[in-house]
């Protein structure tokens, strides 16, 4: 039985789709050639977690400045013209006022073991969310910490560090394959993928749950 539960932040407990990631989408896609929200998010995605594995160390980079490297990247790509500071701003704003999944106060009022976020992004934005939402954990681990995000292990073993648990007395739930369940496995955590939408199949070799209230039964 676990004797402490990490819980992935953007995605997991925070919806990707907010009021403010959608405006800045409509912008982008506005005021360049990009004309389709759903392939501009994929490619937003895909670049984010590729400059986020490779901020690590000396090359670490905050993620307020991973935000506008993407939009400059944009500016390039897709010819966008608009005012970056803007746009990176409702990107942080969405850190912290998108929407939280329905199942997640639920979840954290019936977990019976300590909770701590694992997020690449700032605690501050964190802060913000479990604050207007009556959320509470019992800590929070962000990439600031160790200058590295996940998948890199840095984080995952400052997590074990601040919870006083070894590997083997924790999990990770999280909805990314590379970034939670890989980054976990690697230092001995077992992983648990959240899979709201039925995307992923047994490839990945660890539990499935569609909602969280279904990690319960193995926490």
């Amino acid at each position: 039985m676990a004797k402490a539960v990490f819980l992935d932040y953007f995605g997991t407990i925070l919806q990707e789709n907010g009021v403010d990631m959608q405006q800045m989408l409509s912008r982008v896609i506005a005021n360049s050639s990009a004309d389709d929200e759903k392939k501009l998010l994929a490619w937003w995605m895909k670049n984010l977690q590729s400059l986020e594995l490779s901020a690590h160390g000396e090359n670490y980079i905050t993620e307020e400045d991973i935000s506008l490297k993407l939009l400059m990247m944009a500016e390039k790509e897709f010819g966008l013209r608009d005012d970056l500071a803007e746009l990176r701003q409702m990107n942080i704003s969405g850190w912290m006022y998108a929407p939280i999944f329905t199942d997640v106060k639920r979840f954290l009022e019936q977990c019976e073991r300590p909770v701590y976020i694992i997020t690449n992004n700032s605690d501050k934005y964190v802060r913000v969310c479990l604050k207007r939402n009556e959320l509470h954990v019992h800590g929070i681990i962000c990439g600031d910490m160790v200058k590295s995000y996940k998948p890199n292990p840095e984080i995952f073993l400052k997590a074990l560090e601040i919870a006083g648990v070894d590997a083997a007395d924790a999990v990770h739930i999280g909805d990314s394959p590379v970034a939670d369940v890989e980054g976990a496995r690697a230092v001995g955590i077992t992983p648990i993928l959240l899979d709201r939408k039925g995307r992923y199949d047994d490839v990945y070799n660890c539990r499935r749950i569609s909602n969280l209230m279904g990690a319960l039964r193995s926490i």
